[in-house]
């Protein structure tokens, strides 16, 4: 629950800001922002706003505020404007849960209003005819947009008489108000408290380990099979010894087994010789091979993003700052331009081949201009509009279908066609694409492509999902 009109005033009181310096700003997330203030006889105080639905609230904090890696535009806007303002009042408009503030610089005069409704909780900065300068949320359809007016809440009569709460749970006869709603709410808040943010990691922690263990156990059955590889060997070699007795009729060749001395079976094609049969399962034995060295990578790396996972549950837990945690739950905070990517797109690595989605036309235009290859393989769906899908070209190694099929998949889940779910793709190698003339961007038209119909497996997208790299 928020903070009611009563206690707002009760907080305004105790901190008494009318003389201090605002000397830095801080946004650690998109629900919360802090001041830092100073004067001479209170010393330097953090001041915490949070507009978190249940949980919206104005008051002093003794935590540490974590900076965000990316850089904010309100915040950036608060400390071009605001830093280095002296307050000169601050009270709540009425007992609409409102708190005026007015600042002054040398120059200029502002309002900073903060609004502490759920579900419309604000900051707003306007000049002194109430012009609004910024908002934390911009809300068009309140007019809270740069440039729009701000209006101030019509005063109701007769208000609710709300109560003070005495946080007697607390159990700290000695903390000020502010210390008490500061603590009450780090532990037992809606959104920002420990309680709730330890739940919210729980739940994704689990949600996330329970795929990458079903992706560890799928490449682990996998594993197995490929670990058979030698009796595609040895079945090759007894076609090989025993191949006088194929007839030309039946389906399988009856020899004893010289390293067992048991009568086996072996499945042939009856109209081809012993060569030919033989060399079927030495293909079968140099795939499986070649599977098994490139599902161990995808194992191993399977294996690191679980120990990745758990290891980062475990510092959320540790953490005893919910405003930390908050941001260290949070997927994203570098700003992208700071963050090393080798290309635009997605990329997914499996079974040791490197793929490339682009979704837009921009993306798939880039990745045709800088990121692949004349021998590197493009896919699309035919007849529907979609992303560029491409297989990176591994050396003297042509494509598996298994992997033509992942790559299908993909070209289908990221296309128009995905609710139709089977789709004809085209494929062929980069070289092969020629750009239309005059034509939107990325537009290619392609040569020696062939034709491959794919349905969407569900099994497949799910797998692709724990290899993507992020």
């Amino acid at each position: 629950m928020s903070l009611n009109w009563k206690e707002i005033n009760k907080v305004i009181e105790e901190l008494d800001l009318p003389g201090s310096f605002i000397q830095q700003i801080i946004q650690p997330g998109y629900d919360t922002i802090a001041l830092y203030t100073y004067n001479a006889t209170q010393g330097s105080r953090t001041i915490l706003i949070c507009l978190a639905p249940g949980a919206c609230r104005f008051h002093e904090t003794q935590k540490k505020i974590p900076k965000n890696d990316k850089p904010l535009r309100f915040n950036e806007f608060l400390k071009k404007r605001i830093k280095g303002t002296r307050i000169q009042s601050c009270e709540q408009v009425g007992q609409e849960r409102v708190i005026k503030i007015k600042l002054t610089n040398s120059t200029e005069t502002f309002y900073m209003f903060i609004r502490l409704w759920s579900g419309a909780a604000n900051v707003i900065v306007t000049d002194p005819d109430l012009k609004i300068l910024d908002v934390f949320y911009r809300r068009p359809k309140r007019n809270e947009v740069t440039g729009g007016t701000f209006e101030l809440p019509k005063l109701r009569e007769p208000v609710k008489d709300f109560t003070i709460r005495s946080f007697d749970e607390i159990n700290k006869p000695e903390y000020t108000f502010n210390q008490k709603v500061d603590y009450w709410y780090s532990e037992h808040g809606a959104n920002l408290s420990r309680e709730a943010l330890l739940e919210q990691a729980e739940r994704e922690y689990n949600t996330h380990k329970s795929r990458l263990e079903a992706a560890i156990n799928r490449l682990e059955t996998k594993r197995k099979g490929f670990l058979t590889a030698d009796q595609w060997k040895h079945q090759g070699d007894l076609i090989l010894t025993y191949g006088h007795l194929i007839d030309g009729e039946n389906k399988y060749l009856e020899c004893i087994d010289y390293d067992t001395n048991a009568t086996v079976q072996i499945e042939i094609n009856p109209t081809k010789n012993a060569q030919e049969n033989a060399a079927l399962y030495y293909e079968k034995y140099k795939k499986a091979v070649s599977g098994l060295s490139e599902l161990e990578e995808d194992i191993q790396k399977t294996k690191k993003a679980l120990l990745d996972l758990e290891t980062n549950y475990e510092t959320i837990v540790r953490q005893q700052n919910p405003i930390k945690m908050q941001q260290m739950l949070r997927k994203q905070t570098k700003p992208r331009q700071q963050i090393k990517k080798l290309h635009p797109g997605l990329s997914f690595d499996i079974k040791g081949w490197h793929i490339i989605v682009g979704r837009t036309a921009a993306e798939n235009d880039d990745l045709l201009r800088h990121y692949v290859k004349g021998r590197d393989m493009w896919l699309h769906t035919r007849d529907w509009p979609g992303g560029y899908v491409f297989i990176k070209q591994i050396r003297n190694k042509s494509i598996p279908l298994d992997i033509l099929l992942y790559a299908g998949n993909l070209a289908i889940f990221y296309s128009k066609g995905r609710k139709a779910r089977t789709c004809d793709l085209y494929y062929t190698e980069v070289k092969y694409l020629r750009r239309a003339k005059n034509g939107p961007k990325g537009l290619v038209l392609p040569t020696h492509e062939k034709n491959l119909t794919v349905s969407l497996d569900d099994k497949k997208l799910k797998e692709m999902e724990s290899l993507q790299n992020i």
